[in-house]
């Protein structure tokens, strides 16, 4: 995205600035398009950070209603799913902390999300899948969660924003409240550190003959 498109908001940030302006202004059925629009991807958010199904809806229905709150203090001058971003992370921290819990990977969060682009799997095996390639690209994902899992936070939140979330350097780097430049850093430090763990693997299977 380049600087001249990120000057200039969206028909969708328009649209948003108009319902949190109409929300504010006391109309609730506003607000309700807001939630129907992200809630799915929030629930989503949450499950990375979660894994645990029977959390997922209430820390969403807590991050909604924390949103409502303090919707007066949305100023615009920041993408409104990036406000609503900041306000899931903060709050499913606080419901980890307060029910003394570590995130942990349980796979019914995010395997039963059939429009989670990055656990898209099907039942069936194709023409050209064998038990040992499935096996095999289930073992290099179990890796990959595992490398994310052990990234420092910073780290993990810069590269899920990247390359799971797709948003730009630039609206990372406002998410962060950090300069673009350590936004950069701290995805290239996590890439590595997911490749060194992966890699082996890749060369292991390249190696097989099926």
């Amino acid at each position: 995205m380049s600087d001249s498109a990120l000057s200039h908001p969206s028909s969708s940030d328009s649209s948003d600035r108009q319902l949190v302006e109409r929300a504010v202004a006391g109309d609730q059925r506003a607000f309700e398009l807001l939630v129907i629009k992200y809630q799915r991807r929030i629930e989503r958010l949450i499950g990375r950070m979660v894994r645990d199904v029977d959390l997922v809806e209430d820390i969403a229905q807590e991050t909604f209603l924390r949103a409502w709150r303090a919707l007066h203090q949305f100023r615009g001058d920041a993408q409104f799913y990036t406000w609503l971003y900041r306000i899931a992370v903060n709050t499913a921290k606080k419901a980890l902390m307060d029910l003394k819990r570590n995130p942990t990977v349980r796979g019914n969060a995010a395997d039963s999300d059939e429009e989670d682009e990055t656990f898209q799997r099907g039942n069936e095996l194709t023409s050209e899948e064998t038990p040992e390639s499935v096996f095999a690209a289930k073992e290099i994902a179990e890796a990959v969660n595992a490398a994310m899992e052990a990234l420092p936070e910073d780290l993990r939140q810069a590269v899920a924003l990247r390359e799971i979330e797709g948003l730009t350097y630039e609206e990372i780097a406002d998410l962060m409240g950090c300069p673009i430049g350590t936004v950069r850093s701290r995805i290239f430090r996590a890439r590595e550190a997911i490749s060194a763990r992966v890699r082996p693997m890749l060369e292991h299977q390249a190696g097989k003959r099926w």
